[in-house]
């Protein structure tokens, strides 16, 4: 087991890629904190593992809060003296155009998406320096390194500032075996887009950019994730990793 007697804490691990990515370490032997706003679906998230095998645990958290952030990873270090992996994955998107959309929904995106991994990382940093290293993994996207036609400005700064984040906190933190690095994918094949999706031509325009033909999987990410987090990564610090099947090839 790849992540044997290590502790991870993923947040918004009760659904999607972050549960995906919470199976992933749990599967591997960590002891997985599930992180995340929603409290019934996080506490049933927290009972699919358990049924797995895996020790896991939930923890109630507002990543744009900063006491929510001081307060989970204080439990996390009581209840398991330490904290070897911290996922920000946590986002949202509000899909309106730069002409629509309100400074109200700027400022809620950047509270979930950069605000977020930042206070994540400043409270998670002291415990890894503490313990002697540990892997960040932050959520970016395709729209973290590239202009995209079909995304909203908002959502693309915010991912692009995730990925600068990712790049700065590595090069600091990398003498006390801290590895940050982010995971950049396109889109991801989940319910949600596959309504947002519906429409064949919708469909096709999306399909059409991606050289491999389709969406990623939730366990293409995971994967990916996995190899951050292991030692196989071990001397993998500062990447920004395309999980998107050749989109940001050309």
């Amino acid at each position: 087991m790849r992540l044997r007697d290590q502790v991870a804490l993923v947040t918004g691990g009760a659904q999607g890629i972050g549960f995906a990515i919470a199976q992933t370490f749990g599967r591997e032997g960590a002891t997985v904190y599930i992180a995340d706003v929603n409290e019934a679906v996080g506490l049933a998230a927290v009972e699919t593992l358990r049924g797995a095998g895996t020790q896991a645990e939930f923890v109630p958290l507002n990543v744009a809060l900063e006491a929510d952030w001081e307060r989970a990873v204080g439990h996390v270090v009581e209840r398991s003296a330490k904290l070897d992996i911290l996922v920000n994955n946590a986002g949202i998107n509000v899909r309106k155009v730069i002409e629509d959309m309100s400074a109200d929904e700027l400022d809620r995106m950047y509270d979930v998406n950069v605000k977020g991994p930042f206070l994540g990382i400043k409270y998670t940093l002291p415990v890894m320096k503490q313990n002697g290293g540990g892997s960040i993994i932050n959520m970016s996207s395709v729209c973290g390194l590239i202009g995209h036609m079909f995304t909203p400005e908002a959502y693309t700064t915010t991912k692009g500032a995730v990925a600068l984040l990712t790049k700065t906190v590595a090069a600091r933190y990398g003498k006390f075996n801290v590895r940050c690095n982010s995971i950049n994918p396109s889109t991801a094949d989940t319910p949600l887009v596959r309504e947002m999706l519906k429409d064949p031509e919708r469909m096709k325009e999306r399909l059409g950019e991606v050289p491999l033909g389709r969406m990623a999987s939730l366990q293409d990410i995971a994967e990916a994730a996995l190899y951050l987090a292991s030692p196989e990564g071990a001397f993998i610090n500062g990447v920004a990793l395309p999980v998107d099947g050749g989109v940001t090839a050309y």
